[in-house]
């Protein structure tokens, strides 16, 4: 299996009294693939997966894998500082069926180069599926430049990168450098970095629109440029809005205006401030998707 085009990476919904709620998680799972999603990302960042507990983790990925049961590919979040964890956590996400792991460096260690080579190693060689690195220097504490992704290439298994440097000279220089080892993902700016030879977009606003992000992706790969770009030229606003330090409070904000909450995000994080939330309602107001607002004019 070949891992290519929108993968929404996925919010985590709680319920009222703050507990994961599967059954959100299962209809948001069924609703993403009738959107036309090419894949699915549970228990990364914006899964505030480190304010989950393992059990947590563990039923969140059984259910994105039970419920998804084949439709798209599954890569489960499976980072850890500590490498054993990692490794121990890959492991399991395969056995429940994942199709792949994606996972950031140790994000508080700070490590050296040989010590990233020896985690990512560890991790790829404990399994038979595939790992995709993700590299987000903004929040990892650590930056996965090309000629390091050019050695993590060499292991077998790590055939991906989601690449969040907002960079796009980055994903020319990883395909120059990896020789055909390795397909970037997107974490910022998709249609540039088709362009570059980006194979996918591992997405935030697909959270909220998922068709549009596909959409985006299918007619730009078939060479409808003009048309792809008109369709990220609609989304920018919306992604430029979930970026940044909030962008978990954002997303589950967005999701609740646009009729399907998923709770608030876990502490330390808060609900999205009055500012940027009367802001990104304008956006999604303009995109037409806060449901019964006409009617309300």
């Amino acid at each position: 299996m070949r891992f290519q085009g929108s993968y929404t990476v996925c919010v985590t919904p709680f319920d009222a009294a703050g507990a994961v709620d599967h059954a959100a998680l299962r209809s948001y799972v069924d609703w993403q693939i009738a959107e036309g999603v090419h894949g699915l990302i549970p228990l990364g960042s914006t899964g505030e997966f480190l304010s989950l507990t393992r059990d947590e983790r563990t039923a969140v990925a059984t259910t994105v894998i039970d419920q998804a049961a084949g439709r798209v590919p599954v890569l489960i979040g499976t980072a850890a500082e500590w490498t054993d964890e990692a490794v121990a956590l890959s492991r399991e996400a395969e056995a429940l069926g994942a199709d792949g792991v994606m996972l950031v460096p140790p994000y508080y260690s700070s490590p050296t180069e040989d010590e990233l080579v020896v985690h990512f190693r560890k991790v790829a060689e404990a399994l038979s599926i595939p790992v995709m690195l993700y590299n987000n220097p903004f929040t990892a504490n650590v930056d996965l430049t090309a000629p390091l992704v050019a050695r993590l290439s060499e292991i077998d298994n790590i055939r991906y990168i989601k690449d969040t440097s907002k960079n796009v000279h980055r994903v020319t220089e990883l395909l120059d450098l990896c020789k055909g080892r390795m397909t970037v993902f997107a974490g910022y700016y998709p249609w540039e970095s088709y362009l570059a030879g980006a194979e996918g977009y591992s997405s935030v606003m697909s959270n909220i629109a998922p068709r549009l992000s596909a959409e985006t992706f299918e007619r730009t790969k078939a060479g409808e440029y003009e048309a792809g770009r008109a369709l990220y030229l609609k989304s920018l606003p919306l992604i430029n809005a979930l970026a940044g330090d909030l962008y978990v409070s954002a997303t589950k904000a967005a999701m609740a205006m646009t009729g399907r909450p998923m709770g608030d995000p876990r502490p330390p994080r808060l609900p999205l401030p009055e500012a940027p939330r009367a802001r990104l309602e304008a956006i999604l107001n303009d995109l037409g998707m806060i449901p019964g607002k006409d009617d309300q004019q």
